[in-house]
């Protein structure tokens, strides 16, 4: 058996990891990615150990790529040992898939990719595979402005996420794609294949450019002009020299135009050239980027173990909450929870600190070091400038987002292969076969792929069976399967695999969901016990999860559910300790206030209501909710002047209210007789609510309360359109106001 081309075929296979889409799935774009690799490098990695025993000269090749890697990885174990939260740090999240575990298998293929691919022609092969994985991603991307359902993303999206499933994800790996597109195709002999890959090349860019990721195109274009340039400077081509002046040229024009036509009708009527020059620091994503850094740069120079190791690997959401921007919250639907820094070096500084940093840095030091060396030798003059620039622009890039698997599969991919080109002899090696019986060979070898496929199991398929169990009751809810979502839900949480704290707060969110509903009774036995059931394992979230402020507000909300019937139940006081909990952990986060006023409401203490809902005006008072909030308490609590100065508050600082509330505030301005701002209310009921002739009626009552007879009757007419049961109430009405039907 020919252990090397079984494994040289499984490299080219991991190529095409990029193109997975598990879209049954939660985190679709990334949770099938990483089990399907994570598979594939476990059942390499046991035929590597065999082919090492049979041939010590497939041991790891190690030179400076290998040992700055290695020291990366190392540094990554170390700061998940000593996490804050050694669970999350050691198996990432549902929705990234990062973590220690998956991150060492991007090293192990590292090892293999480099031990086995010796030859120029493998090593091609590899590459040209991965470029057209490339190209498919960005066809799939393309096919993402259309309406065909087969894409997923589809619809006419305006800006494209490949296979990817997030755009500014999408263009790193494009970015990736593109150098080494144009590398192979400048490197080319053949003027087909040349020409295949400087199209492919061109396709990558095109998508690079439709993803209208600011950070992205700026590292495309800068690395275009350093690869020009310095092909420039090495060659004194006067065609590159062209070349270099005219993209130069290009940029300085950019640059211009965005600041001189950026509030142009051209300009603002256009999404995409909208978006693109606006890179003012006042830009809200602008400011969410700098207020995440800055919120963990404070947590990282909190002490001195957090900043020799950091918070520990995939916890950044932790000092981002505990020095939350109260700014982030702009009312419900905001975003409030940075799970990274949206900058790979702020990441690595806060999550794995100076340790991490220093070894992230030293990696991409060793790469442009040895490239910018390796540009001197003609024969590698084009492999590395285009390397150069591909660094210099993933750089770039990686300053405004973060990595994750299709990112990390091309960049050590990559990496392995700047290693085969700054010392290529090393690789034809001579084989050291050592005298291994067959027998003993079988042996370990049936045991090393026991062992893998047992692993398999337990780290990749049965989180697989949960992740699919949780969306099958997903699915069961929207259909109002309610029997149906809980057997899932209750499935998926059995398993007790890596992501269970997603799977857990899945199953919380579907009861709170199932419990707002009309007509749900709380009371109703299964929905009782299933309450019950979800407490335990958000508790268990809560205890594996430590300073994490999500699972106590899970707790907190599950128990006012349960508690808001009565004053007196033991939920409130659950619900408020939970809450409280939850606001050590991030003292400034805006919402846990409206739990802990929540949990005060259930107990009928308006004091110490209204006393959380104007901390959360103080802490943003752009955000027309909180004054919302207030003044449904301070009504409740019979204030009804200040109620209503809240509630105008409220409405000034743009709060959309729901149908309840106009209701609401309609009840008030009755028993008030307060008919002139009734009017507004109604005004506003049946801009929001346009189908129910009897908010009609009831405007045009309260437009006759004040004199406005003419919008009285227009009002009855048009309780009437839409309802005709409504004529024969509307004619009477008109008549008594001595008009004419």
């Amino acid at each position: 058996m020919n252990i090397r081309k079984i494994l040289k075929y499984f490299i080219y296979a991991a190529a095409f990891m990029p193109l997975i889409i598990f879209s049954q799935y939660i985190s679709p774009f990334h949770f099938g990615k990483v089990v399907v690799f994570r598979s594939l490098v476990e059942i390499m990695f046991a035929l590597y150990l065999i082919l090492i025993w049979r041939d010590r000269s497939f041991l790891p090749r190690r030179d400076k790529f290998f040992w700055a890697f290695l020291g990366f990885t190392v540094v990554y174990t170390i700061t998940t040992l000593t996490s804050v939260n050694i669970y999350q740090s050691f198996w990432g999240t549902l929705e990234r898939m990062g973590g220690a575990y998956s991150f060492w298998h991007y090293f192990i293929f590292y090892i293999i990719l480099t031990s086995v691919l010796r030859t120029k022609e493998e090593w091609a092969t590899f590459l040209r595979i991965t470029v057209g994985a490339g190209v498919l991603s960005a066809f799939y991307g393309f096919g993402q402005r259309t309406d065909i359902e087969f894409f997923v993303g589809s619809g006419g999206r305006e800006r494209i996420f490949g296979t990817i499933g997030n755009a500014a994800l999408f263009a790193g790996y494009q970015l990736i794609g593109v150098f080494l597109a144009l590398i192979l195709g400048l490197s080319a002999d053949k003027k087909m294949e040349r020409n295949f890959l400087l199209i492919a090349s061109s396709i990558m860019g095109i998508a690079v450019l439709m993803t209208a990721v600011r950070g992205s195109l700026l590292g495309l274009g800068v690395g275009t002009i350093v690869f020009t340039g310095l092909y420039f400077f090495q060659t004194h081509s006067k065609q590159s020299r062209k070349i270099f002046l005219g993209l130069v040229g290009l940029a300085v024009l950019f640059f211009a135009f965005a600041l001189l036509f950026k509030n142009t009708p051209f300009v603002q009527d256009s999404p995409y050239l909208r978006r693109i020059t606006n890179f003012s620091a006042s830009n809200y994503t602008v400011q969410t980027r700098f207020w995440a850094w800055q919120a963990g740069m404070k947590g990282w120079s909190e002490n001195p173990k957090t900043i020799l190791v950091g918070w520990g690997p995939e916890n950044f959401n932790i000092p981002f909450s505990k020095y939350f921007n109260p700014k982030f919250f702009a009312g419900p639907g905001s975003e409030t929870l940075f799970d990274r820094a949206h900058n790979m070096f702020v990441e690595v500084l806060v999550t794995m600190g100076l340790l991490g940093l220093i070894a992230y840095v030293g990696l991409f030091v060793i790469i442009l070091r040895s490239l910018w060396r390796l540009k001197e030798k003609p024969e590698f003059r084009i492999p590395a400038i285009g390397f150069i620039a591909m660094i210099i622009a993933y750089i770039i890039h990686n300053a405004f987002i973060f990595d994750t698997s299709a990112n990390l599969l091309a960049f050590y991919s990559v990496l392995g292969f700047i290693s085969y080109l700054n010392r290529p002899e090393l690789y034809q090696t001579v084989s050291q076969t050592n005298k291994r019986s067959s027998s003993g060979t079988a042996i370990l070898g049936l045991a090393l792929i026991v062992v893998a496929f047992f692993v398999i199991y337990q780290t990749n398929i049965k989180t697989s069976k949960a992740n699919y169990a949780t969306t099958r009751g997903i699915i069961a809810g929207w259909s109002n399967d309610f029997n149906g979502a809980l057997a899932k839900h209750k499935e998926a949480t059995s398993y007790d695999v890596a992501g269970r704290y997603e799977y857990r707060n899945r199953f919380a969110q579907y009861l709170l969901d199932y419990s707002s509903s009309a007509g749900t009774d709380i009371a109703t036995p299964n929905l009782l016990t299933a309450f019950k059931e979800v407490i335990v394992l958000e508790e268990k979230n809560s205890i594996e999860n430590p300073n994490d402020y999500l699972p106590e507000l899970y707790l907190s909300r599950l128990n006012i559910v349960l508690g808001k019937s009565d004053p007196k139940s033991p939920y409130n006081d659950e619900a408020l300790k939970h809450s409280l909990k939850a606001l050590s952990y991030s003292e400034t986060f805006v919402r846990t206030y409206y739990e802990v006023g929540q949990a005060y409401l259930n107990k009928k203490d308006y004091v110490n209501a209204a006393a959380q809902f104007q901390k959360a005006i103080e802490l943003n008072p752009d955000v027309g909710i909180s004054y919302w909030y207030l003044g449904m308490v301070k009504m409740q609590a019979g204030q009804i002047d200040e109620a209503l100065h809240n509630m105008d508050e409220a409405i000034k600082r743009r709060y959309i209210l729901s149908e309840n509330d106009y209701l609401n505030l309609a009840n008030i301005y009755i028993k008030s007789n307060d008919f002139q701002r009734l009017v507004v209310v109604y005004e506003g009921l049946v801009k929001a609510v346009s189908n129910k002739a009897q908010y009609f009626a009831s405007l045009a009552v309260a437009y006759a309360r004040i004199g406005r007879i003419d919008d009285a009757v227009n009002a009855a007419h048009r309780a009437a359109q839409v309802d005709a049961n409504f004529e024969p109430e509307a004619r009477s009405f008109v008549q008594s106001l001595g008009r004419q039907w």
